[in-house]
């Protein structure tokens, strides 16, 4: 080995070792919390700074300022953080999009914190704690990992933690001590984050937002290993590490030169991209929280008090009125992040990337640089930059199709870093490349009045995607997004559509702050900018436009007036504390106030007060009217959407031969029963399987399973858990790809569509858990399902609501908080709206009182006189006797018996487990 090979395998080897250290604490968080710290490059930059504050500032020795810094600052930050962050918000409930906000406003805080107490200027002159051989940091990053990877497999604490990372609810049910458990992992991951702080600051210019960045660059390696394997991340680790290393003894020639050496200098943001492009499926649960994005009633009178602040900079001058010119460029990119996070419900922590595309592609055309296109005005240019800009929000929005929660959270982030090293680094971003502003426009006072006037069009643009048919759709994704699919909303579509508009918004943001600071500045675009841009909005009131206006206006704001980092630190604050009022400090604030309204009430009596323990004051009951025509066929059908003939696949069929007592849908196409001949005209089943199979992960869960469900008749599946029965539903709803047979309505093969594509051919569903959207009324959400399903009939919503009793009051009612029965009825309104051949239905009688599934029955009875198939999955036998004309027993994902409900539950009843 060359003597330039051998040195450079070193320095590989002691990146590497730096790494392996951030991915052992990352893995080792995640595991004992699951929750992926993003805050680990922060807590590694403030302990790096205790140690120079220590050892630089007041003279102790190093020894005295390492035990210090790294066996109590350390741990201690953990140990803080899971006890007064995390550990609240897991006992509310663990939702990973709350704890994601909570991590990232821990970062948030912690770099304004450090910019505050230290400034924002780097330092060089940090201790060096090992010398710069690197066996040193590789020794050390072994050792943990061994001492780790021997503690979880040999020790009694590691087999807590792994049945904490299993089952949280069963282990402590078992006795183990989560929040014990919990509090070890967050100190040991703060403990190596401080540990490669320490270690990476002498070599590096220690500074509040160049450590943080890199630091979190190097997560791939815990990507890597899928957040598990600590000798897989410790190899990944440091094949990066010499990899990179070695990748500088190229000297690339070209006009490709600076892009292929940076990405020779960055290969921990290409493996970023590439873990997090290819492996999905890390952290994939909801992407934000429902009570994060609900809808917040705004103020009285708040458009015209923020109408009235946005114009008071025209009245200011000199440094007050050109620090004013920020805030509406950086308000519209924000608005971006209502668009995308607020309405869409998708994390993307990567908007400051597009700004900043927004402000170097409006550079470049404008100064005539941009290959391909003469000189253009800085006008044109802008409009032209977004025009550019907008189609790349796909490199966001088509990872989005198949991913959610930590595994886009992590491909966005990967985005924002990668633009930020491999375009704004380069030599035409960097080169003191200057923006001028529109002709007419070059005064601060006149330039803020075209500011003022994108602003608005902006604002418009982001109102017409939040209202009407878009607006309810966008809300529906958000909400619940498997019920937005089942409803006929095309949600890939959608999420293109999202990422794109706010791609564009973001552009169109960040041109406007270019033009506003005369110049492209890299660093104001960089993806901790991004990181702080989201949590404001969501802290914020991620759905609400005044939150947008109001965050702009409070970053620029605090960081103008005051000492550098305050905004940072404030936005930090109310992150973390975004489990104690996720709709917003106005929506708390509001909540605060109606509480003390009706403690300063009329005392109750003795008699109220025992009333108020049964129905607690504030609480709104939904009213339960009767079903409206839900006793006979005749009526309900006067009430259900008009459902037309198809053809060859009409909307109605015969009764079952097994079943000749029904009489319904005489008003149907030919081949109805007739009742005065006697004759029944055979027709083509509604939905058929043929001889289906389905596998999760080498377990077979459907065996060959050929089901027939015929139109006018109701079939229901019984069978024991994990008999195969949610399987097979899924397979008809189209969740779930089968891996062999055919699933078709009437003669067409639907077995590859997609859910929302089955809804518009008219196979409705409902869901064993509920699948209303919370933040839109009970008749909005009833419209989405009119919206987008079969038909586009006018009065579908109302003749549903109508159906379901519920067009009285209730309509008018948002659906979260109501009860359990009122929204099973929302729900099957919903799926009647959409006028469908087949609805499907998973338990409808969960949550049902009596009174309630006694009502159901009669109105599914009524559904199915009047053509419509119904295939039902239900636990309960009494309903399935009650209501099935034919059931399918399942058993080991085999139908094994089939029938007449008298033929076949009796011996069902026995294997029939209870839900």
């Amino acid at each position: 080995m060359s003597s330039l090979t051998y040195d450079l395998t070193l320095a590989g080897l002691s990146v590497g070792g730096a790494a392996a250290l951030t991915g052992i604490g990352l893995i080792v968080t995640y595991r004992a919390t699951g929750v992926l710290n993003f805050a680990h490059g922060a807590i590694a930059m403030v302990c790096a700074y205790a140690l120079r504050q220590c050892v630089v500032d007041w003279g102790w020795p190093l020894w005295a300022g390492a035990t210090v810094t790294l066996l109590v600052l350390a741990p201690g930050i953990g140990m803080v953080l899971e006890r007064f962050v995390f550990r609240p918000l897991s006992v509310l409930g663990s939702d990973p999009a709350q704890t994601l906000v909570a991590s990232i406003g821990v970062f948030v805080l912690l770099v304004g914190g450090a910019a505050l107490l230290w400034g924002q200027g780097a330092r060089d002159d940090a201790p060096e704690l090992v010398s710069a051989d690197p066996w040193g940091q590789l020794a050390v990053a072994l050792l943990l990992a061994a001492g780790v990877g021997a503690v979880i497999r040999w020790t009694r604490f590691g087999r807590e933690l792994r049945a904490v990372v299993d089952d949280r609810e069963l282990a402590v049910l078992g006795g183990i001590d989560a929040d014990r458990v919990a509090a070890a992992g967050w100190a040991f991951g703060s403990f190596t984050a401080g540990l490669t702080g320490v270690l990476l600051a002498p070599y590096l210019r220690l500074d509040p937002y160049g450590m943080p960045l890199l630091v979190m660059e190097v997560v791939a390696v815990a990507v890597a290993a899928r957040m598990r394997s600590l000798p897989v991340a410790v190899v990944a680790a440091l094949g990066i590490g010499v990899a990179q290393s070695q990748l500088t003894r190229l000297h690339p020639s070209g006009w490709g030169a600076p892009l292929l050496q940076a990405v020779g200098t960055n290969l921990f943001v290409v493996a970023l991209l590439i873990a997090a492009l290819a492996l999905p499926r890390v952290g994939t649960r909801d992407a934000l929280s429902r009570t994060a994005t609900a809808r917040v009633p705004t103020p009285p009178g708040a458009w015209i008090v923020a109408a009235v602040l946005f114009l008071l900079p025209l009245g200011f001058a000199g440094s007050d009125l050109h620090t004013s010119v920020q805030v509406p460029a950086l308000a519209v990119v924000l608005l971006s992040l209502v668009v995308v996070t607020g309405r869409g419900g998708q994390i993307s922590l990567g908007q400051a990337a597009y700004a900043g595309l927004g402000a170097l592609f409006t550079a470049l055309l404008a100064a005539g640089r941009f290959p391909g296109l003469p000189r253009l005005p800085e006008l044109a240019a802008l409009a032209l930059a977004v025009v550019l800009v907008a189609p790349l929000g796909l490199l966001t929005g088509w990872p989005a199709i198949s991913r959610r929660g930590l595994a886009l959270a992590l491909v966005t982030f990967a985005v924002g870093v990668g633009v930020s090293r491999f375009v704004f680094a380069q030599p035409y971003a960097i080169s003191g490349l200057s923006l001028g502003r529109p002709a007419g426009f070059e005064g601060d006072r006149a330039y803020y009045v075209l500011e003022l006037t994108l602003l608005a069009a902006a604002l418009l643009t982001t109102w017409l995607l939040r209202r009407g048919r878009t607006g309810r759709a966008l809300a529906a994704m958000r909400d619940h997004e498997p019920g937005a699919s089942a409803a006929g909303v095309r949600v890939p579509s959608l999420k293109l559509l999202a990422f794109v508009a706010g791609a564009a918004l973001a552009a169109l943001g960040g041109g406007m702050l270019g033009m506003g600071l005369r110049a492209f500045d890299p660093a104001a675009y960089d993806p901790v900018r991004g990181l702080l841009w989201f949590a404001a909005v969501v802290v914020l009131g991620a759905d609400s436009t005044l939150g947008a206006l109001a965050a702009a206006a409070l970053l620029v704001g605090l960081d103008a007036g005051t000492r550098g980092g305050v905004a940072a630190a404030l936005i930090g604050v109310l992150a973390v504390l975004v489990g104690r009022f996720p709709g917003g400090p106005y929506e708390a604030v509001r909540a605060a106030t109606g509480r003390l309204r009706l403690r300063r009430g009329a005392r109750l009596t003795a008699l109220g007060t025992q009333v108020r323990r049964l129905r607690p004051v504030g609480r709104q009951s939904a009213p339960r009217p009767a079903l409206a025509g839900a006793t006979a066929s005749g009526r309900a059908k006067a009430a259900l959407p008009a459902t037309p003939s198809h053809g060859a696949e009409p909307a109605q069929a015969p009764p079952a031969p097994d079943d000749t007592s029904r009489t319904g849908g005489a008003d149907g196409a030919g081949g109805e029963q007739n009742a005065a001949e006697g004759r029944v005209h055979p027709r083509p089943p509604a939905l058929s399987t043929h001889h289906l199979q389905a596998r999760y992960d080498g377990f077979t869960a459907l065996a060959d399973v050929t089901l027939t469900v015929p139109a006018g008749h109701i079939t229901a599946i019984i069978g024991p858990n994990g008999a195969g029965k949610s399987t097979l539903f899924h397979c008809l709803a189209g969740t779930h790809r089968p891996t062999h047979g055919h699933v078709l309505l009437g003669h067409q093969n639907i077995t590859r569509l997609p859910a929302h594509t089955r809804t518009r051919l008219g196979i409705a569903r409902t869901f064993q858990q509920l699948s209303v959207f919370p933040s839109l009324t009970v008749a909005e959400n009833v419209r989405v399902g009119a919206e987008q399903g079969l038909f586009r009939d006018p009065s579908a919503v109302e003749r549903a609501l109508r159906l379901l009793g519920l067009d009285g009051p209730v309509r008018a009612l948002p659906a979260a908080g109501l009860p359990t029965g009122t929204l099973r009825r929302v729900e099957l309104a919903r799926a009647l709206a959409g006028g469908p051949r087949v609805l499907l239905l998973d338990e409808p009688a969960a949550g049902l009182d009596t009174a309630e599934v006694t009502a159901l029955t009669r109105i599914l009875k009524a559904l199915a006189a009047d053509g419509m198939a119904l295939l039902v999955v239900e636990h309960d036998l009494d309903l399935v006797a009650d209501l099935a004309d034919t059931v399918h027993v399942m058993t080991a994902g085999r139908i094994v018996a089939s029938g007449p409900p008298d033929r076949v539950l009796d011996a069902a009843g026995s294997q029939e487990t209870p839900a």
